[in-house]
């Protein structure tokens, strides 16, 4: 007969002891976390400035004005320098076009 209290007891204390760990995991979940701050945004670019200097050696300035204008305007960056440096602004180098011409594609941003 103690050995069957004894075993009840044992049963009782783990079921109350599993209730209480799951209202415990209840209620750390219900508490909201604090959200983490966001990102300051991004200064605005001053694309006429930019593309100035990027296409300041080139042969077509104005050509080059005009590509670098609506890359700029899509990407928010152009890479410094004169020409390359294209890791510093990833988007600006993936944008392609067609060569009328001849069919090919090719970067659309100088």
């Amino acid at each position: 007969m103690a050995i069957l209290k004894a075993c009840a007891f044992l049963i009782l204390s783990a079921l109350l002891l599993i209730h209480l760990t799951d209202a415990a995991q209840v209620v750390s979940k219900g508490v909201p976390s604090p959200s983490p701050s966001p990102l300051p945004a991004p200064k605005p670019i001053d694309c006429g400035a930019a593309c100035g200097y990027r296409c300041s050696k080139t042969k077509r300035p104005n050509l080059c004005k005009r590509a670098c204008g609506s890359c700029c305007a899509k990407c928010s960056c152009v890479p410094p320098g004169t020409s390359g440096n294209y890791e510093a602004c990833p988007c600006y180098y993936k944008l392609t076009t067609v060569n009328k011409s001849t069919g090919k594609v090719v970067r659309k941003c100088p």
